[in-house]
């Protein structure tokens, strides 16, 4: 009896879409895509949380540029609070990340329960490639977490996550991120010709990883490609100034 229950144990915190593999979304992005196995995990759930309330916004982007991979129908589904502090998601914006306004389907949930239950339809749906979930703080139950992770299993969907705070609790999720807003340098230098100004970046970790190690890095959005790219410096370098006096050398 033992036994049965311990092999019991081991299958519920199995995560529900790796076993019926549907494929991978590389990234391009090397480390990162090494990290994941080839990818992100089609048809598996995936977490994404902002580091803190105010890197909500770079979170939400991080979201969104990872549900232009999937090349679909996308549906946004977010707490009625989340929309009344944050706004619903803004058409130009989404056609920056390569998503087309006509492909997106936003639902409107005043109880969380609700929300869960309308991500887990959607993601059975085949006509939906992905859906973002965002969600505010607390903690989700374990059961429609599995459910979301069957769910996204079933159809091969990418089901997204999207959470005001870093979870502390247990997950079926085949990833986990962490994800803040990164500086940015307002004028290149010379050594930095060719970059762009003002380019956006974000400070990505991933803290849960079902397929691989985990790691950080800084990401950074290129237009031209429509993607995250790895930035060339992680950091802005302050430029010397110019009227500082120069230091005697014994």
């Amino acid at each position: 009896m033992l036994q049965q229950l311990r092999q019991r144990l081991q299958a519920l915190q199995k995560t529900a879409g790796l076993e019926s593999d549907h494929g991978a979304l590389p990234l391009g992005i090397a480390p990162i895509d090494a990290a994941l196995g080839g990818g992100l995990a089609r048809g598996a759930l995936h977490e994404i949380a902002a580091a803190s309330e105010a890197h909500l916004a770079a979170a939400t982007g991080f979201a969104l540029g990872l549900a232009a991979h999937a090349q679909g129908r996308l549906l946004w589904l977010a707490e009625d609070m989340a929309l009344a502090e944050s706004g619903a998601p803004y058409g130009p914006g989404l056609d920056a990340f390569g998503l087309r306004p006509e492909h997106l389907l936003t639902v409107a949930a005043t109880q969380r329960c609700d929300l869960l239950w309308a991500m887990e339809e959607a993601l059975r749906c085949r006509a939906v490639h992905a859906a973002i979930g965002e969600l505010r703080h607390g903690a989700i139950d374990m059961v429609a977490l599995r459910r979301l992770s069957l769910a996204a299993g079933e159809s091969g969907a990418l089901a997204l996550l999207l959470r005001g705070a870093p979870a502390g609790d247990a997950s079926t999720a085949a990833t986990r991120w962490v994800v803040e807003a990164a500086p940015s340098f307002s004028a290149p230098s010379p050594e930095r010709r060719g970059e762009k100004e003002n380019a956006t970046r974000l400070a990505v970790e991933l803290v849960r990883n079902r397929r691989g190690p985990l790691g950080a890095w800084i990401l950074e959005w290129s237009d031209s490609d429509e993607r995250f790219a790895l930035a060339t410096h992680a950091q802005p370098v302050a430029a010397p100034a110019l009227d500082r006096p120069h230091r005697k050398v014994a």
